[in-house]
């Protein structure tokens, strides 16, 4: 006696866009740089902008300046322009899904060198349905050795990022 049976292909109607793999159970998994139930949102889409900042550092007072986030040279990286309201040059960081990773970065700021990092996560509020709030931690050390820590080593003020 032979039993056959049929088993369904889930995957049979599922498109998923940008390279992204069906699984068996006819969800996607994305590429790199992907989100969404298809794939269909860049992820870094949501931090591109510009920001209004508020922060208060570990040795520096209450300051508020704007941002500007861009595309950087990769589908998982931005960069940020104007980053602690100082640097001319760019602060590069990569995204995966809600969360903004600086890795370690040496930024001149005149004759001294700025060593920065720290990791953001998008705060999706209640009333207002879009991406409206980043809260990044981070830290700057000075080539004297001085850190302003924001939200990072104990620090309980991170940096308050909206659009």
């Amino acid at each position: 006696m032979t039993f056959t049976s049929c088993k369904e292909d889930r995957c049979k109607s599922v498109v998923c866009a940008n390279s992204g793999a069906c699984n068996d159970d006819g969800s996607c998994s994305c590429q790199v740089g992907y989100e969404g139930e298809r794939c269909e949102t860049i992820s870094r889409d949501k931090f591109k902008g510009v920001w209004g900042v508020a922060e208060a550092g570990s040795s520096t007072g209450p300051i508020s300046y704007t941002c500007a986030v861009e595309d950087g040279a990769s589908i998982d990286q931005v960069e940020i322009r104007n980053f602690y309201n100082l640097f001319d040059a760019t602060v590069k960081a990569n995204v995966k899904g809600d969360t903004l990773y600086i890795p370690l970065q040496d930024l001149a700021d005149g004759e001294d060198i700025k060593k920065i990092e720290g990791k953001g996560h998008i705060d999706i509020e209640g009333y207002y349905g879009l991406q409206g709030r980043l809260i990044l931690r981070y830290r700057v050390q000075s080539s004297d050795g001085s850190i302003n820590n924001f939200g990072m080593s104990g620090a309980d003020n991170p940096s308050i990022w909206t659009k």
